[in-house]
């Protein structure tokens, strides 16, 4: 078979209940809408775990944090573990990163054979949570409620100078790739940090949002006493007392994140548009790794199982897979074995041991019933909590914490916790035996622990005497660029130019 082309856009903290059906009519996305129009759309997405790094590592793999040992944001990436990125190199595609992955460790490509940028976050073991300090706030780099109170317009900032360069980058090795003379496949992932917070905006995309009419949540704050205890967790965790959140703090800060999605929808468009002027084919995936509340509840960012957390946009543009709406539940650890199906390379050898199905049955019209899995054992968490979506129910677990079950069809906002309602005793039942026969919990606690307590020594060890940093270093060949005097000026001018001249 011919392989095709993939392009990979990963976006950061993306909440998917805004992409019901593609981008929610009221969203300025032109060219996100475009994609959608002729994708496979999912509306169903979850991520395997609300947090970046756990969340992307499943997602390149196919597995679970429990499976990868990526519990948390500074937990290592373990080199043995194949992606996405190797199986397709090892089937002969060219592999290329430009942007965010937050790989945690010294190996910083995972299976690509370029990366074009840095990291936006630090890949040591600094970040490492401590379950031996249960309440602890690691103030250096623990989120804080500042994200919102110093939410708004700015022309410039840590994250848009990232994702700026992380375009730039996709859209000159777009080019690259259209002027090379050989017909090797290529998989190409473009990863962005927005809409990820601080919720800062350029003035461009704010003014799109002065008259919207979804900057409050539709579920107001609860109040502390009035959380689930995870809540209340995530609460202590983000340092809500030292804030007074305002309603104006509220409506500012949605208000730029919703800005933050049309920012990225133009730097998704320049890469789309010169894919489309080369003349040049993919099957394109589009997905984030977790969400974002956006103060539904009360609660901001991530690190939960409530929907605005952890369900995450998900399309697909493949000519495998029919345009239309999937209402079936699915994880981003499908998408490993999504593509590798859709690019006909074979995962048998490790596919006992991946989480992920593929995706391409369900757009060939496929009936799917196992459920979603997601795990959570990071900061703000005491012990690790697991959650099963299953049809329209979803039950989420902890052994420090009360069962949750919720019944998301009548239920959306998750607000009506159904684990004591007799009427629901068989479905409670029959969800916790998978469960059970799922995860070993106090064995998976008995993990974390062990990660956390070595990556402390090693962490403390490393920073004491000579340093030696594991961010990625992009190096530019600034020799084999432009013209030189080892290069026939005919042959650079020719191989440069896109189409060629006669």
């Amino acid at each position: 078979m011919t392989r095709p082309n993939i392009l990979i856009f990963m976006v950061d903290q993306l909440n998917g209940t805004l992409f019901p059906d593609g981008p929610a009519d009221w969203l300025h996305a032109p060219n996100m809408k475009k994609l959608a129009a002729r994708s496979t759309r999912f509306r169903n997405a979850y991520t395997a775990s609300p947090l970046c790094a756990p969340g992307r590592a499943s997602f390149m793999s196919g597995q679970l944090p429990s499976a990868t040992g990526v519990y948390d944001n500074a937990a290592e990436f373990a080199s043995s573990i194949p992606t996405y990125a190797h199986h397709l190199r090892r089937a002969g595609y060219y592999t290329c990163l430009s942007g965010k992955m937050h790989f945690v460790g010294p190996d910083q490509l995972h299976g690509f054979e370029d990366r074009l940028t840095t990291d936006i976050y630090p890949p040591d073991f600094g970040w490492t949570p401590d379950y031996r300090k249960p309440g602890e706030r690691i103030d250096w780099w623990y989120h804080n409620m500042g994200s919102v109170t110093g939410a708004g317009v700015a022309e410039i900032s840590n994250q848009m100078e990232f994702d700026d360069e992380v375009a730039f980058h996709a859209v000159q090795k777009v080019y690259d790739l259209a002027r090379r003379r050989d017909d090797t496949p290529w998989a190409l992932t473009v990863s962005f940090t927005h809409p990820h917070d601080p919720y800062v905006t350029r003035r461009k995309y704010w003014d799109l949002y002065e008259d919207c009419e979804h900057l409050l949540p539709e579920v107001a704050d609860l109040g502390y006493d009035n959380q689930d205890p995870h809540a209340q967790r995530i609460f202590d965790a983000n340092d809500w007392r030292s804030f007074d959140i305002t309603e104006e703090d509220i409506r500012r800060s949605r208000r730029a994140y919703f800005a933050n999605i049309s920012y990225l929808d133009d730097k998704i468009g320049e890469v789309m548009e010169a894919l489309e002027n080369t003349g040049q084919e993919a099957t394109i995936l589009f997905v984030s790794d977790h969400g974002d509340m956006l103060g539904e509840r009360g609660l901001w960012f991530k690190m939960s199982f409530y929907e605005g957390s952890a369900r995450v946009p998900l399309m697909i543009a493949a000519p495998q897979m029919q345009p239309g709406l999937i209402t079936t539940p699915v994880s981003n650890i499908d998408v490993c074995p999504t593509l590798c199906d859709l690019a006909g390379v074979s995962m048998d050898e490790v596919m006992p041991w991946t989480n992920g199905e593929s995706l391409v049955p369900l757009g060939q019209g496929a009936i799917r019933t196992s459920p979603v899995a997601m795990e959570y054992a990071a900061e703000a968490s005491y012990a690790p909590m697991v959650s099963l979506r299953q049809g329209r129910w979803k039950l989420n677990l902890c052994k420090l914490d009360p069962v949750q079950l919720f019944d998301l069809e009548a239920d959306p906002h998750e607000l009506t916790n159904l684990a004591d309602d007799p009427a629901h005793r068989d479905t409670l039942a029959d969800l916790k035996a998978q469960a059970d026969a799922r995860w070993d919990l106090d064995q998976f606690d008995a993990q974390v622990r062990e990660s956390q307590a070595r990556r402390w020594v090693v962490y403390e060890a490393l920073r004491q005497g000579g340093y030696f940093p594991w961010d990625y270093q992009p190096l530019q060949k600034a020799s084999e660029r432009y013209m030189r005097n080892h290069m026939d000026l005919n042959e650079v001018e020719d191989n440069a130019r896109f189409p060629r001249g006669d």
